[in-house]
């Protein structure tokens, strides 16, 4: 027996490696739990976006992050200001806490409540709704578009701050969800350049000008001309349009340095961050894109930009001098100009068409207005952009994970191949029944270390829920292929069911069975004596797991976090997920569960596991029952049933598959002819008269048997 310790010790040396280095689900952090209340366990991107996946059991519900990881605007103070923010899979943030910053107005001065306060407006916005900070001119009612406060004193620091959320959410967002743009496709040409006229540039597209008349805007606004008369500038001949509007995209050289004059187009490139994109915005018509109270430095909000259906956060570039600037083009005389930026950190793609929007304030009487959008698309020319190189498609999520996890898979699979083969000649293999416990062994180390440990492949009731639920609502394939290793085995397990019962996982395959099983062994080694259930209590208790299975699941369809909350019953998380790693309580009672199996052999498996019970109704349409079984077993001999650890061989001989979890310990006794009183009879059926034939006990269930003397009377084989 000295050598199977030593290859147990040695599997154990082997594989410690996988299991330090395990890539595991994460439990719910407190952080993620306050932003997400609903989820049940997490884990990082599995690929180089740097975002924890959050998951409600094993439907993902959104997205947690550090905008440090996706963005960099640096504050007031240089730094960036850290936040941890919260994205649902509809786009919305759900929850922000801010992590870091060095801004000295909050810091020395105002105190880090207004900061936070700010933040916490953030909560809720959809990411295709449009944001104005702190602006004072009359609030516009729109659905998308929403006012915050600002904080007096600390604009710089606020607009970062606003930057910094919706960039990061912008690009978690392109990422992970669909509707939120793609990856961009060109960039602009800052070094091309040479000398162009005014219709050269309005020719070629590189100058957008949008002008509607009265007739044109009324009929895009949709009402009558006589509503426009109130919203134009009095100051404006009647005979002006009502919307004229000139704009220029600065950063490409050939505009900006024809526009505004090499000199101040320089002074302009070097006002902005690496990222930041500059428009020129000029109007000369009778309805101009800022109000006559808009304040430098803030959003307009009027005028809008937005590009596949997002918005881009516009501020004013706070410039006054270009009111008065003799630009190197005579572009018009305007009545106003702005320079507008915005960051293409959120994901603008100059190559994509831009929405150029003006929301109108029409008067319905002297209590009542309201707003009315219109808006034109402006696509820029070639002539300014330099494509990049697309990336190849990126492969589904699910399939990525499927790559990044092959070696795992193939390892899974080639021993599910070779446990197929056990079952399916296992009349066959009885021959080498002597080798029986060291394989075992091994099977139990695997499952444990590699199948539970390392490749986290430790099947729940849990997954029962999903799956009802994915049927009741929608069955979708992807949410189970998210994770290869138990979509493998939940596969295998569901057809396995149908041929041999619930015995081949149970026995085979569950981690946290196989953990109770080397227990048993540790025990049997230690001579601890078993605890000895009596038949009455045993047949009392199997039901009670069936009970459990069945609140569990009843429950989940009225209220899915309640019943992920009872399923802790399992210790699966705490035992095998988190290998111990967890508060105290949990660990407490999957580590009392493990101690009474070394008493009570499997005592989990028998009386509580849900799991187990669920897949003993399905394993109930088995095939084959395929144990063999003879016509002495039971009456008069019960070597078997007393070998049985699980206790699922009754007196009378027959095993409850529903019980059984298919050690085939009983098949290997059966066949040995050493063993096996049967066997020992058959090669002497010539005598007159059958010898008392002693059988020696072989596990600790068997213990208390000092010998079992039986009489074998005749010998039949049942199938």
């Amino acid at each position: 027996m000295r050598w199977r310790s030593t290859v147990f010790l040695w599997l154990l040396l082997i594989l410690l490696p996988f299991i330090v280095s395990a890539e595991s689900w994460l439990e719910v952090s407190d952080d993620a739990a306050t932003i997400f209340p609903r989820a049940t366990r997490m884990k990082a991107s599995s690929d180089t976006l740097p975002v924890t996946e959050i998951y409600q059991l094993d439907q993902p519900i959104g997205y947690l992050f550090e905008t440090d990881d996706l963005t960099d605007f640096p504050g007031f103070s240089g730094d960036s200001i850290n936040l941890r923010v919260g994205l649902d899979t509809e786009g919305r943030i759900i929850g922000l806490s801010l992590l870091g910053h060095h801004e000295p107005i909050f810091l020395h001065g105002l105190g880090e409540k207004p900061l936070v306060d700010f933040i916490d407006q953030y909560g809720g916005l959809s990411l295709k709704q449009q944001v104005l900070v702190g602006s004072d001119q009359q609030r516009i009612a729109s659905d998308d578009i929403v006012y915050f406060d600002g904080v007096t004193k600390a604009t710089v620091s606020v607009m970062v701050v606003h930057d910094t959320i919706m960039a990061a959410a912008r690009k978690v967002a392109q990422a992970r969800l669909t509707g939120f743009g793609t990856a961009v496709q060109a960039r602009f040409n800052t070094n091309a350049f040479q000398p162009q006229t005014l219709k050269q540039l309005t020719d070629a597209g590189l100058l957008y000008h949008w002008q509607l008349s009265n007739e044109d805007a009324a009929s895009a606004l949709g009402v009558n001309v006589s509503r426009l008369e109130k919203a134009r500038d009095p100051e404006q001949p009647d005979s002006a349009p009502f919307i004229d509007l000139t704009l220029a995209v600065l950063n490409p050289a050939l505009v900006g340095k024809n526009v505004l004059g090499e000199a101040e187009y320089q002074r302009v490139m070097d006002s902005l961050a690496p990222s930041e994109v500059a428009i020129l915005v000029g109007s000369r018509g009778a309805y101009h894109f800022v109000a006559d109270d808009f304040v430098a430095g803030t959003t307009p909000a009027r005028f809008s930009l937005r590009q596949q259906d997002s918005p881009l956060s516009l501020r004013d570039a706070d410039l006054f001098h270009l009111q008065h600037a003799g630009f190197a083009l005579p572009l018009a005389p305007f009545e106003r100009v702005n320079i507008f930026t915005f960051s293409d950190q959120s994901g603008f793609d100059p190559s994509l068409p831009i929405s150029v929007g003006m929301t109108v304030q029409l008067v319905k009487n002297h209590l009542e207005s309201e707003h009315v959008f219109v808006d034109s698309l402006y696509t820029l020319p070639d002539d300014v952009l330099v494509a990049v190189t697309p990336p190849e498609p990126p492969l589904p999520l699910w399939l990525r994970i499927w790559k990044d996890r092959l070696a795992e898979i193939v390892i899974v699979a080639v021993y599910l191949t070779l446990l197929t083969g056990v079952f399916m000649f296992q009349h066959r293999l009885a021959r080498f029944s002597r080798y029986l416990t060291p394989v075992r062994l091994v099977s139990l180390v695997f499952v444990t270390v590699f199948i539970g440990f390392y490749a986290q492949g430790q099947l729940s009731v849990v997954n029962i829920y999903t799956l009802l639920l994915s049927v009741w609502n929608g069955f979708d394939i992807r949410v189970f292929l998210l994770d290869p290793i138990l979509f493998v085995l939940w596969t295998y397990v569901f057809i396995s069911l149908f041929l041999w019962g619930r015995g081949l996982f149970c026995g085979w395959l569950c981690p946290f069975g196989a953990m109770q099983e080397l227990v048993a062994v540790v025990a049997q080694k230690c001579r601890l004596r078993q605890w000895k259930v009596s038949e009455v209590i045993h047949q009392r208790l199997i039901y009670l797991k069936y009970g459990v299975l069945l609140v569990l699941v009843g429950t989940a369809f009225f209220q899915l976090s309640l019943a992920e909350t009872m399923a802790e019953v399992e210790p699966f998380k705490t035992a095998v997920t988190l290998m111990f790693e967890r508060t105290w309580p949990f660990v407490l009672y999957a580590v009392l569960l493990l101690l009474v199996s070394a008493r009570v052999h499997k005592a989990y498996c028998r009386y509580l596991c849900p799991l187990g019970a669920g897949l003993a109704v399905i394993g109930r349409f088995r095939l084959f029952s395929w144990l063999t079984r003879r016509s002495e077993c039971g009456s008069p001999c019960r070597l078997c049933e007393k070998h049985c650890g699980i206790h699922a061989i009754r007196k009378e001989g027959h095993i409850d598959y529903n019980e059984c979890v298919q050690c085939l310990e009983c098949l290997a006794i059966v066949s040995d002819e050493h063993r096996c009183v049967a066997n020992k009879y058959g090669k002497n059926r010539t005598s007159r008269r059958a010898a008392p034939i002693q059988v020696e006990p072989l596990n600790a269930a068997a213990s208390k048997a000092e010998s079992v003397v039986v009489v074998v009377s005749s010998h039949k084989t049942q199938g």
